[in-house]
């Protein structure tokens, strides 16, 4: 069995937006609200090339990397537009979830009415949003009442204009 055949899957975690500085750093657009996937040590892959992190920081709200054997703004230009992956599902907290599980679950409110399925969830400033369709619900325990991806259910809590045409 070939080496690549025994590795774990990989998962984008990031794409290299930028260089920033003359040393070679990369500036990332996070692909996975996992900050530690970008913690010093840790290998990611790029063009399925390893890279062990040297530096890890937030600047303006994106991931700002040091690469080992990137030391040049040109070496790191290069990697522009390149995806970031990283071996291994993340580990979870039993009320954590992965976006992808999150998707294609049915959904009902608490009174059992069907809604649809999760089509998306999207960023906001405040917090994901879950799609359903038209109907857009916060991603927060006061509406998301429960997550259970055996029955592959999602139990909500709507409240008066979370409904198109409830103005």
């Amino acid at each position: 069995m070939s080496e690549a055949a025994m590795s774990e899957p990989r998962v984008r975690i990031g794409q290299i937006v930028g260089a920033f500085g003359l040393k070679g750093q990369v500036k990332v657009e996070a692909l996975t609200n996992f900050e530690s996937r970008f913690e010093k040590g840790r290998t990611v892959f790029i063009d399925d090339k390893p890279f062990v992190i040297q530096k890890f920081q937030i600047h303006k709200n994106r991931p700002l990397i040091t690469l080992q054997g990137v030391d040049h703004i040109n070496q790191a230009e290069a990697l522009q537009w390149k995806f970031m992956e990283a071996e291994g599902e993340p580990e979870l907290e039993d009320d954590e979830f992965l976006i992808e599980d999150l998707i294609g679950l049915r959904v009902v409110t608490e009174e059992g009415e069907e809604l649809g399925i999760v089509t998306d969830i999207e960023d906001y400033p405040a917090h994901q949003i879950v799609l359903v369709g038209e109907i857009m619900i916060p991603l927060v325990d006061e509406f998301i009442l429960e997550i259970d991806l055996d029955e592959e259910i999602m139990r909500v809590k709507l409240i008066y204009g979370m409904r198109p045409g409830e103005d």
